[in-house]
């Protein structure tokens, strides 16, 4: 087998859980963003993508030069298969950069159906070595998504012996089932994980009751709260760049279509700047203390590396309460900049005149800065501005569509 020939440099991919999040993604540097349609994804409580959003995504993605990945993973059942099918034609017709399946009867129908469009094995299907990649490489596959179990020392041989792409995840939620494989949603909740509507059990609090003491609940922790048993936490591989881009993975991936812009904007942003540090000057990369903050002011439950090195205290229970915001508020999303200091923003969380805020925009660090004023759509003065509405405020920072503004808590 002829060894993969030196590849470009690494891609960033992001999650759109919606058309919102799909231009925030743009917006902070994706290279490609993967999405849904309504349906036969695994994120189906997520809001996904109408057929004409579909159609617009890929358009605005092509003309700013960034791919559309369509996910098309759910394990099917019979009653589905013509309702798939019109799926398939249907998504072949938009013509996204790749279609993501881990159902082999999907992925036969789509090589039928779509034979142009470039399909990506999901990390559903668990591929965890290189047999099993040159297998899937065999019938047409273009780029297998590892499973999460597997370590960059696995990762580096098995983009050395195939010539799939490699895609790995480098952030977000990781599941306590075995790439993803579990039934306590279905078992609890009537809610099959495998097919996109998973009730996240795992992350629920657990206490123990003993038979002949009906009521009586026992933590399962030594801990007044009980224990989140199966809760695992969040990856984060910033601070391991250049291992992942030098264990020949193609693309690093962003968990998180279920997760909020304020999500996506800080971690697009942030790997963003670290992969293009990595390229411009790779003996002397360096991580910065900026963008630590700036994951850590996201919504987490505590970061580890998964199973990428191997160490089994990466991977154990965080029986922790998620991690504060760092004393940020996502308030609003700038929608234009009307000059003279003047910005229209979106309000997502209450906020004031003379509260400090940070922008964060598309390079750089957080600007901080000043509400000196706030005005409503018929430019009369406010006091403040509520959630849902649109307002001018005046500020010094030069600010631009779809920069994200937070306010300052301790400030």
């Amino acid at each position: 087998m002829t060894k993969k020939t030196k590849k470009n440099k690494v891609e960033l991919l992001a999650p759109a859980g919606n058309f919102e999040k799909f231009e925030i993604a743009m917006h902070y540097g994706a290279d490609a963003v993967y999405l849904a349609g309504k349906d036969f994804s695994l994120r189906n409580m997520s809001e996904n993508f109408t057929f004409d959003e579909l159609q617009k995504a890929v358009k605005v993605a092509h003309s700013r030069n960034v791919k559309i990945y369509v996910a098309c993973n759910i394990y099917s059942r019979n009653y589905e298969q013509q309702t798939i099918n019109d799926y398939l034609h249907k998504t072949g017709e938009i013509r996204p950069d790749a279609i993501i399946i881990s159902d082999p009867g999907i992925f036969l129908e789509s090589r039928r159906i779509m034979p142009q469009i470039p399909v990506h094995l999901s990390t559903q299907a668990n591929t965890t070595n290189y047999k099993t990649v040159l297998f899937w490489q065999n019938l047409g596959v273009k780029r297998v998504n590892v499973a999460r179990e597997l370590s960059l020392k696995e990762i580096k041989e098995i983009a050395a012996r195939g010539q799939v792409e490699v895609e790995a995840f480098v952030h977000g939620a990781m599941c306590i089932s075995y790439s993803g494989r579990c039934l306590l949603s279905s078992f609890m909740a009537n809610r099959d994980s495998n097919r996109g509507i998973c009730s996240h059990p795992c992350r629920w609090k657990y206490s123990v009751v003993e038979e002949l003491r009906p009521g009586k609940y026992m933590p399962v922790f030594e801990d007044d709260r009980g224990s989140y048993i199966f809760n695992s936490r969040d990856l984060c591989m910033i601070e391991h760049i250049p291992e992942m881009i030098e264990s020949g993975i193609d693309s690093l991936k962003i968990e998180g279509r279920m997760k909020g812009i304020n999500y996506i904007a800080s971690a697009v942003k942030v790997y963003r700047e670290a992969i293009d540090s990595y390229y411009a000057d790779p003996m002397s990369y360096k991580v910065k203390d900026g963008w630590i903050k700036e994951l850590a002011g996201i919504n987490n439950r505590g970061y580890c590396t998964g199973f990428y090195f191997g160490d089994p205290e990466q991977v154990s229970p965080n029986y922790k309460k998620l991690n504060p915001s760092n004393g940020r508020l996502f308030i609003g999303k700038v929608c234009e900049s009307n000059g003279s200091n003047g910005v229209n923003v979106e309000v997502r969380n209450k906020f004031y005149k003379g509260d400090n805020i940070e922008i964060l925009n598309r390079t750089g660090p957080a600007r901080r800065d000043k509400i000196d004023d706030i005005f409503d759509e018929n430019s009369l003065p406010l006091s403040h501005a509520q959630p849902g509405s649109h307002v001018t405020i005046k500020i010094a920072t030069k600010c631009f569509p779809n920069d994200l503004i937070r306010k300052l808590m301790n400030s």
